[in-house]
């Protein structure tokens, strides 16, 4: 969720609040070491500070509406300037590049380098009808970019550039300097997004930007490698695992996995013709678009649930990836699974760049819970909506999966989908904001297989151990005589409470949030939806959209049916022998910037916490315990179980 809701209706308030100068402190990166690779201590900074660096970066950066600025050449004005990149002469998977300027007459704080792909994008301007980008919320005559920069750095990050520390003399005469230059170099972390990249030197800052100059494009060793694997379960046995990566090859690869087995990969891939637009073409059709290479999927199968194994894939033609350990959830019916759920993660960079969208909690969070899925705490992982925040540019999803590969290659890593996959003017959403930015869902369920029943129609149910999910899309028609409506009812009516006595629902957008002047699921959402909660004795309902943490009363139709007790550690206890109603969770607190919450706190509200963490839970058949866990200190700020 976020400003496009409020954008819709006053694009001229948006306009004013996307132009707003954001300034922020970037110094902590200025003692960045040139490594290739991320030690543990540099990681940990990283970690610790990416929340304060990208605060304000999210929706708010002049950077995001960078390609609606008219762009002027600056490239004659200064025959001195150079643009290098100190790497290989091929760039690996995953590495920081110094990026040095030369021959810079007068320094600037508007200076600035953009991170291109592909290389050949045009990077001087797109002749076309100003009303051709008009959903991007700006209003110049000309785009800047036919391509969106991946991502851009002011060179005032290297402390030394403005006084100019690092001077050169470029003509003497008379024995003399009468023209000398400066130089200054920052830091990109790049990953294998398979197409050349190139960095582009602009001054006059992300309003005024005009080019200077630009480096040699650079190639990726290996842009076929497959990467970015990530596990999902297809049912409920926990005998069986998919896997999904990204590779530039669209040749089958192979896994291999528990000591002999084998299974080869289907392709598919998705282009630009299969995103969604409008008369205002989208991003994500336009400009930013970046080629997705192409997804396998394969299926592990004779697998036993709950118990280790480990896989490798890939090919010989194009390389294998590292071996991998990962584990199976437990079967539907068993006495007991752990799980970590939330919603709105995003991503986070690993350097000091500006981003079209940032999610500044998104990089605390995942390493947090590398740490529980490292210790064997967890099963399973469910990211109910809001995933990638791509939004049009498609780039950034390699940079999500690239970002949670340590805990989604290991485990089964569901999903729900949200308004940011899905949302779109006249594609059959619900909700008719541009939130997807025109991707509606395609590469989200390209990425992310489910086990639905069918292409948009991201629904389905599994169960694992002593609870059975049901996860719906808040996005698709919900109404009464709709087919998600028909197949919630059926499904959660038939579940077998002697075999999993728990039963969890799941959705993107929250039936209740205390949250004031952002748009949830609405009145029409809870009159359609929640009595079949009700009426099913549903013991946990959790949502995401809303960016912070909040947990109720059993509650129905606005009431409290039912408060918990304390019982001898002082935790809330909500007694489930006597159903009453559900308990409803928003856990959308996993990256984006945090929402706060009013001062007005309604009567079914109990918690409300405005931290970045998730929700870890742990279900036997008798107890359901949860614990909200911040993601920074490990800290467990709240607790509650529901007993049977």
């Amino acid at each position: 969720m976020h400003n496009l809701q409020i954008c819709v209706s006053s694009m001229e308030f948006c306009n004013r609040i996307i132009l707003k100068h954001v300034s922020i402190l970037l110094v902590f990166f200025l003692s960045f070491s040139t490594s290739k690779t991320v030690t543990p201590s540099l990681l940990d900074l990283v970690v610790t500070n990416t929340t304060v660096l990208h605060r304000n970066f999210t929706a708010l950066s002049e950077f995001r509406m960078i390609n609606r600025r008219i762009l002027n050449d600056c490239s004659a004005s200064n025959p001195f300037l150079e643009v290098n990149v100190d790497s290989n002469s091929t760039l690996s998977d995953d590495e920081f590049v110094r990026v040095t300027v030369t021959g810079v007459s007068n320094p600037s704080d508007g200076d600035w380098v953009a991170m291109i792909s592909p290389s050949n994008s045009d990077v001087k301007s797109c002749v076309l009808n100003e009303l051709f980008y008009l959903q991007t919320g700006d209003t110049a005559k000309l785009p800047l970019l036919c391509h969106y920069p991946v991502k851009a750095q002011y060179m005032k990050n290297d402390p030394n550039y403005l006084s100019c520390k690092n001077k050169e003399c470029k003509k003497y005469q008379d024995g003399k300097c009468v023209i000398s230059t400066c130089s200054g170099s920052i830091q990109f972390h790049v990953i294998n997004i398979r197409s050349d990249i190139e960095f582009v030197f602009f001054s006059g800052g992300f309003l005024k930007p005009c080019l200077v100059g630009r480096s040699t494009p650079l190639s990726f060793a290996n842009p076929k490698r497959p990467l970015y694997g990530h596990l999902s379960s297809i049912d409920s046995t926990g005998a069986s695992m998919r896997l999904t990566w990204v590779s530039g090859d669209k040749e089958p690869q192979q896994i291999q996995y528990a000591n002999g087995k084998s299974v080869t990969s289907t392709v598919t891939t998705f282009s630009q013709a299969d995103m969604c637009s409008s008369a205002l073409p989208s991003p994500a059709k336009d400009f930013g678009w970046h080629d997705p290479g192409y997804i396998h999927s394969a299926l592990m199968t004779g697998l036993n649930p709950s118990s280790p194994f480990s896989y490798k894939y890939g090919s010989d033609s194009v390389g294998w990836s590292e071996e991998i350990q990962f584990s199976t959830p437990p079967a539907g019916g068993s006495d007991e699974v752990r799980f970590i759920a939330f919603g709105d993660m995003g991503k986070t960079p690993l350097d000091a760049s500006k981003e079209h969208y940032i999610q500044p909690g998104a990089l605390s969070v995942i390493k947090a819970i590398a740490e529980d899925v490292n210790s064997k705490k967890v099963n399973s992982v469910f990211h109910i909506g809001d995933i990638s925040y791509a939004t049009g540019f498609l780039a950034e999803w390699d940079f999500f999966l690239h970002l949670i590969n340590p805990v989604a290659s290991r485990l089964s890593y569901m999903t729900a989908i949200g308004n940011h996959e899905r949302d779109y003017v006249d594609s059959g959403s619900v909700y008719i904001t541009p939130d997807s930015g025109g991707e509606c869902g395609v590469p989200y369920e390209t990425y992310f297989p489910m086990p639905t029943s069918a292409k948009d129609k991201p629904w389905y149910s599994i169960e694992q151990g002593s609870v059975h999910f049901t996860v719906i899309s808040t996005e698709h028609d919900w109404s009464e005589n709709s087919e998600q409506y028909a197949w919630m009812q059926k499904d959660m009516a038939s579940v077998n409470r002697q075999k999993t006595p728990w039963l969890i629902f799941m959705g993107h957008r929250p039936m209740y949030s205390s949250h004031q002047g952002l748009l949830s699921s609405g009145n029409k959402f809870n009159e359609a939806v929640e009595p079949l909660l009700f009426q099913n004795k549903v013991d946990l309902a959790l949502f995401g959209h809303v960016h912070n943490y909040e947990r109720t009363c059993s509650v129905f139709q606005q009431k409290c049916k039912a408060m918990p007790t304390k019982d001898k550690k002082g935790m809330d206890t909500y007694d489930g022998r006597n159903y009453s109603a559900p308990v409803q969770v928003v856990i959308g607190m996993a990256g984006f910037t945090l929402d706060n919450f009013s001062s007005n706190v309604e009567s079914w509200s109990l918690k409300r916490i405005s931290e970045f963490g998730y929700l870890r839970a742990h279900a036997t058949r008798k107890d359901l315990s949860l614990e909200f866990v911040v993601s920074n200190t490990k800290e467990v700020m709240d607790s509650f179980h529901i007993t049977k």
